[in-house]
């Protein structure tokens, strides 16, 4: 039987179907350390924009043969369908569960690299998903770490499931550790876009998103969705 190094090693040949999973919580429960600033509504609209703009961005890159977006949220699901992914709802309890089911029903189906990413990068660009995915030319394991320097916003693994799905408090070192206890060669890939995750009022003024909230209101543009409409975020 291979070890996890080997396969690691036999894995890291090509980006030949490479898949990418998006994980996405209910719209009800979205952004709540943004309640005093947004309304439920802004908040759901606010997390399918920044969806809309990864699953965009992963298509863009040209190097992903699978993109999934994972969500117990029907609506969410249906967004994703409509935007050309796949929506696939949680098979397990958990947010590393229901990761660690979907990435187990991508290898079956022949996926040999997964790419798992957060759904709320506004910033994200397409040369920054391309050098990402790049790096597992070389390494079986690749992190794409927080602004905060604790959490991980991508963890990209050639084979899939080299690692436990880890996110959380500190997933960061937490992933470091499950990769060297596995012997396994591992890299970071810092980038802005990859980096900035939008959690707080003060990500939003880091992003230039919360001057486009705030015109948006006083310009009364914050209608109700219909479905899958997006807002325009500023790019850079």
């Amino acid at each position: 039987m291979a070890t996890q190094a080997q396969e690691a090693e036999q894995g890291s040949r090509s980006l030949d179907h490479c898949g990418a999973l998006v994980p996405v919580k209910r719209l009800a429960a979205a952004k709540g350390r943004l309640a005093s600033h947004l309304t439920p509504s802004q908040r759901a609209r606010l997390v399918l924009a920044m969806l809309h703009h990864v699953v965009v961005t992963l298509q863009a890159s040209g190097m992903l043969t699978r993109i999934v977006v994972v969500s117990a949220d029907e609506h969410v699901r249906a967004c994703a369908t409509a935007w050309g992914a796949e929506g696939w709802p949680e098979e397990q309890p958990g947010h590393n569960g229901a990761l660690e089911a979907a990435a187990r029903r991508l290898q079956a189906e022949g996926v040999t690299a997964l790419l798992t990413i957060s759904a709320d990068l506004p910033l994200l660009q397409v040369e920054e998903v391309k050098a990402l995915l790049e790096q597992a030319q070389r390494y079986p394991v690749v992190l794409a770490p927080a602004h905060d320097g604790q959490g991980t916003n991508a963890l990209l693994q050639r084979p899939p499931r080299l690692l436990p799905y880890l996110f959380g408090e500190s997933s960061l070192q937490r992933y470091r550790e499950a990769a060297q206890l596995r012997h396994l060669p591992y890299t970071r890939y810092e980038s802005p876009g990859l980096a900035l995750d939008i959690d707080t009022v003060e990500d939003l003024q880091r992003s230039g998103l919360a001057e486009s909230w705030e015109a948006a209101r006083l310009s009364h543009c914050l209608r109700e969705m219909t479905s899958c409409q997006s807002l325009d975020i500023r790019q850079h």
